[in-house]
């Protein structure tokens, strides 16, 4: 079993900054395959990033692709989401999940591939 708990979000302006963090207790963080994902008003649940266990190999969502940067420290149990040049459409409430790695994947994309969760962060961007 593994607890996430996403901090760091809030109101800003379009084109500022914010970095969000979550931090996972429970079983041994660099089992798990991390990912960020957003879920704005009326929508579904869309994919942000990704990041391998080991943190060697991340992924994106076109739409915050050289925007957005993904990482982790294993030591910390963190998993963190810098996001940079922010735009009104990037509002939403974002969540960090969780997935025991496999030898095969990677990194995974899909809302349903993810096994834990967290509760969520508002990110709120003003125009």
């Amino acid at each position: 079993q593994v607890q996430l708990v996403e901090s760091g979000g809030g109101l800003v302006q379009a084109a500022d900054s914010l970095r969000l963090s979550c931090t996972a207790s429970g079983r041994t963080f660099s089992s798990y395959v991390m990912g960020w994902f957003r879920q704005a008003p009326g929508k579904e649940r869309d994919f942000v990033a990704a990041i391998s266990w080991s943190g060697g190999t991340t992924y994106y969502a076109d739409s915050v692709k050289g925007r957005f940067t993904i990482s982790r420290d294993n030591v910390k149990n963190t998993v963190y989401l810098q996001m940079n040049s922010l735009k009104p459409e990037d509002t939403a409430v974002y969540y960090c999940a969780a997935v025991l790695r496999d030898t095969v994947v990677v990194v995974r994309t899909r809302v349903d591939e993810y096994e834990y969760w967290g509760q969520g962060t508002q990110v709120t961007v003003s125009s």
